[in-house]
Parts: C-alpha cells; structure tokens; sequence
C-alpha cells in the first residue's frame, strides 16, 4: 500500500474519522448584518411573556452562544454582557444575574469553539450541554443566596429545551450560508 497516493491518504482519513467529525466544514464567515439582525430579532423574542416561564428555553442564550462558536471575532463576552443587562432590566431582577450566565456562556462557546466546528450539530449540542448547565447553575445559586432559599430544579428543563434546539438554531442560521456555497458549486 502506497501512503503517498493521495487517495489511499483520503480512504485512511475517512476511515479513521468518526461520521459526525467533519474537519473540512470550516465554512466562510457570516455577513456581520445578518450576524447582528439575528441577534437583535432572538432579543425581541426574548421580551415576549412566555419567557417568564421557568422552563422556557433561552433563545437569546442560545443565538449569542451560537455566533460565539462560529463568528468569535464579531461575537463575544462584551455582546452577550450587555444583551444580559438588558435582559435584567427586563425581567426587573437582580442586575446582573443574567449578564454573568450569559458572559458564561459565551466564555465557554469561544473556548471551545474550534472544537465545535468541526462537529455536526448535534454533537455541538451535547458539547454545549454542560456549558448552559453550568452558566444557568451559577446563576440560580446567586439568586437563591441573594434570595435566601433554593428555587428547585425548574429551570434545568429551560437548559434541556435550549440545548435540544441547537441543532435546529444551527440550521436556520446557516442556510444564508449554505445558499452561498451551493450556488459557488453550481456554477463550476
């Protein structure tokens, strides 16, 4: 077998990588207004009444985290610091609690962010587990000290329904993307 022939180089690769590892998929960057107008719209679906809910997914959560993983340069903690500001004076709570789960989040999701990249979504979504799980732990345990007793365990379903909703986030937000890609591949 020769390992110089570039082919046989390409059937090892495919062979030693597992289905949902895709190294190739580093796709162009995202225009900044569309990065910036979905993150403005998940803000505006955020100030909707069924957020008080506490087992409600935390779409603005969610958008920040996914443009932290793949636009880090256009998105980070100082984004989602104030989207979370802005979410505390909302929701009239402690100022604060939602900026520091927010600033967590996006710490995590630009830490492991070339990891992620190279997943599929729902392998992007089980690595972001722990990171919403953590981020929303931190949070609660500050209000409940802040508050003086324990809120119970209601808000891990948000963080379940926010996690399950990433690889469906993930898809919506790439098809500008994808419309891009396949129109360059049609025309060769």
């Amino acid at each position: 077998m020769d390992r110089n022939n570039p082919t046989v180089r390409q059937t090892a690769r495919r062979l030693g990588t597992p289905s949902n590892v895709h190294p190739e998929r580093l796709t162009r960057p995202a225009h900044g207004a569309f990065v910036w107008g979905t993150l403005l719209a998940a803000w505006l679906l955020s100030l909707l009444p069924w957020r008080a809910w506490p087992g409600a997914p935390d779409v603005l959560a969610l958008v920040l985290a996914f443009w932290c993983v793949h636009e880090p340069r256009r998105v980070g903690m100082v984004a989602a610091f104030c989207f979370g500001l802005l979410m505390d004076v909302h929701d009239a709570s402690a100022l604060g609690g939602t900026a520091l789960e927010y600033t967590l989040i996006a710490y995590g999701a630009v830490v492991l962010h070339r990891r992620l990249q190279r997943f599929d979504l729902w392998s992007q979504a089980l690595h972001m587990l722990p990171v919403f799980f953590v981020a929303r732990l931190v949070q609660q345990m500050l209000l409940a000290w802040l508050a003086g007793r324990w809120p119970g365990w209601d808000w891990a379903l948000g963080v379940l329904l926010t996690v399950a909703l990433w690889p469906v986030v993930g898809w919506a937000l790439h098809l500008p993307q994808r419309g891009a890609d396949d129109a360059e591949s049609s025309s060769v």
